[in-house]
């Protein structure tokens, strides 16, 4: 499969994931965590799927559309896995993290601490979603949408 054919996947699924999450799975109160803002093409979707409610992005430099910014406080800069650590609490209802590099020695490396960082922002019954899996023992593993290949996205619950 090319690489473009395997970047639409991705992303068809990413969406097909967050709409879920969005529309059909009752998301409980509480912030949304973006881990990765990037262009800002997901936090865009996500703040049209979730009008009114936080949405605290993460990422190492800010590359994102002028229009897909969060507003001053809740873009937060640095390493992400130093920066999202000062909101270990928060109560997060859902976390999204789509920092995959596609390059096993990258992601292994963020693999040793994305799902501890995971269960710490989240609240009970909170919802994460990954390109990259998140092994962790309150982390409960979630059926994907009908069509997404197993081991394309993750998606999981905290218990």
């Amino acid at each position: 499969m090319s690489r473009l054919e395997s970047f639409i996947r991705r992303l068809t699924a990413q969406r097909d994931i967050l709409n879920m999450i969005c529309h059909d799975m009752g998301l409980r109160d509480g912030p949304v965590i973006e881990l990765g803002l990037g262009n800002g093409r997901t936090y865009d979707h996500l703040r049209e799927a979730l009008p009114g409610r936080r949405i605290v992005a993460f990422d190492r430099v800010n590359a994102a559309n002028l229009r897909s910014l969060p507003p001053e406080g809740d873009l937060i800069l640095g390493e992400i896995s130093e920066t999202a650590r000062s909101f270990a609490g928060i109560g997060a209802a859902l976390m999204h993290a789509d920092i995959g590099s596609g390059y096993d020695d990258l992601d292994e490396m963020n693999l040793r601490w994305l799902p501890q960082l995971a269960v710490d922002l989240l609240a009970p019954g909170g919802i994460a979603a990954s390109g990259v899996p998140l092994d962790h023992p309150d982390l409960c593993v979630l059926p994907l949408p009908e069509g997404i290949r197993p081991g394309r996205y993750f998606l999981y619950r905290k218990s």
